[in-house]
């Protein structure tokens, strides 16, 4: 089922308007976790514009220099998103916890702080929402971490993840500048830029590890697999499936090399002709192999059994 870019430009809109208004405040009040924050969101504007021109990418036709296609791109461009989660948000937000606990300033005036924090809170917390609808549609019945680890569409659950964090990080901001303005005690802003930084680390190394997954190449669900090679074997001139390798180019696009025992009275027409109606068969039934490879080949000999020598008394 194919996603929606919706939760992209509406995660997209709302880390731009954010991201603004969090320099702004952090400016006026100096508070180190705001500025965690507005970093958070400008890395994640970015996340979101890497995903489009992923997305665009992977949907160029195939040609000459890339025969399978350009699906992988959206999985590469998933995958560096997910490295500047860690590199740029996780680090930054990091770096400016470490250095407002070396150097601590008590937050005078919290009142943008709490404006900003408000406002963001709602435009992300209304693309949270949307991320989780259209991921909740993709999965269906599936379990929640099940469903994001079977999924090959990373546009999907990284805006997911990137949209948790940033409400989570809006919370825990928020206690940040809370709490460091009514105890008058400046640490409690710099230990929230560094938990914000803990929170990006966490998500950023869930996201590379499904995003690495779906780039080195994942397999067709066993259980379609299994679908498929029946109805293969419902032909009449196949004897059964030897080998069937596949692989994820796409979320919507799998390439499938099958090597099909024929019988061996078939004539070399008949092959052709049963390997294309395999193919058509196959495709009708199974969109998503939209490259498909067959090759004939041949069930080895069973060994003979091994005779005892010896000599008979």
């Amino acid at each position: 089922m194919p996603a929606s870019k919706t939760p992209i430009y509406s995660a997209l809109i709302a880390n731009v308007a954010i991201a603004i208004t969090k320099f702004i405040a952090a400016s006026v009040t100096g508070s180190s976790a705001m500025i965690s924050e507005g970093i958070h969101s400008l890395v994640d504007s970015l996340n979101e514009v890497l995903l489009l021109l992923g997305i665009k990418r992977s949907k160029q036709p195939a040609d000459d220099k890339r025969p399978f296609g350009y699906g992988k791109e959206l999985y590469f461009w998933a995958f560096i998103v997910s490295i500047l989660i860690f590199g740029v948000g996780g680090g930054v937000s990091f770096y400016e916890g470490i250095t407002h606990l070396q150097h601590p300033e008590i937050i005078e005036n919290p009142f943008w702080n709490y404006i900003v924090l408000g406002i963001a809170f709602v435009l992300d917390g209304f693309s949270f929402i949307t991320a989780l609808k259209e991921f909740n549609r993709q999965r269906g019945s599936q379990p929640f971490w099940a469903a994001v680890k079977r999924s090959k569409d990373p546009s999907t659950f990284v805006v997911l993840f990137e949209d948790a964090a940033d409400v989570l990080g809006l919370l825990v901001a928020f206690l940040g500048v809370f709490l460091g303005h009514q105890l008058q005690n400046p640490y409690f802003d710099g230990i929230a830029s560094i938990l914000i930084g803990l929170i990006l680390t966490a998500v950023s190394v869930v996201l590379a590890r499904e995003s690495r997954g779906l780039l080195m190449g994942e397999s067709l669900e066993a259980a379609t697999m299994r679908q498929v090679v029946a109805v293969i074997e419902q032909d009449q001139a196949v004897v059964r499936v030897l080998r069937s390798p596949s692989m994820y180019m796409a979320p919507e696009e799998v390439i499938l090399m099958l090597v099909i025992d024929f019988h061996n009275d078939l004539s070399t027409t008949d092959i052709n002709q049963a390997i294309t109606r395999i193919r058509e068969t196959v495709k009708q039934k199974f969109p998503i192999i939209n490259q498909l490879f067959i090759e004939p080949g041949e069930a080895p000999s069973p060994l003979p059994e091994p005779q005892a020598d010896g000599l008979a008394f």
